[in-house]
């Protein structure tokens, strides 16, 4: 699952999304330097065990293809840094559970990862902040 801002901004009146980061700039230098044969798969298919795992379980698809292998879908991952929270984070599953981390926390970031199921490439597609409401 992947949260998108229009449905964080009807969360209720307990958290307020601010600015939003998009990296999707970072990410076509980096296929563009892999295509060129300046990277290989080994330096960028390196997600972490966990990530994957989250990819597969809990990811939303995308109709876009991976740029890497070009095999499979691409998953988008949502986690949540905050104070109060894990520091390895809080995947998000759902609108219901972001409003519930957004209770529990008065600042917090959130982070959507784009993951390969297949071949392992991961790249941070977008970040933005969810701030409470006062």
């Amino acid at each position: 699952m992947s949260l998108r801002l229009e449905e964080l901004k009807g969360a209720g009146s307990a958290a307020a999304v601010a600015g939003q980061v998009d990296y999707r700039l970072a990410r076509n230098s980096i296929v563009s330097e892999f295509h060129k044969g300046r990277l290989s798969r080994l330096d960028i298919c390196d997600a972490h065990p966990d990530l994957l795992r989250a990819a597969i379980n809990v990811g939303q698809e995308m109709s876009e293809d991976c740029p890497i292998c070009e095999e499979a879908k691409l998953r988008l991952v949502s986690y949540v840094f905050g104070n109060r929270l894990s520091p390895a984070g809080v995947c998000v599953t759902s609108k219901q559970e972001m409003t519930k981390v957004a209770r529990t926390s008065k600042d917090l970031v959130c982070y959507i990862v784009e993951v390969c199921p297949n071949c392992a490439w991961n790249h941070l597609n977008r970040s933005f902040a969810v701030t409470s409401r006062r």
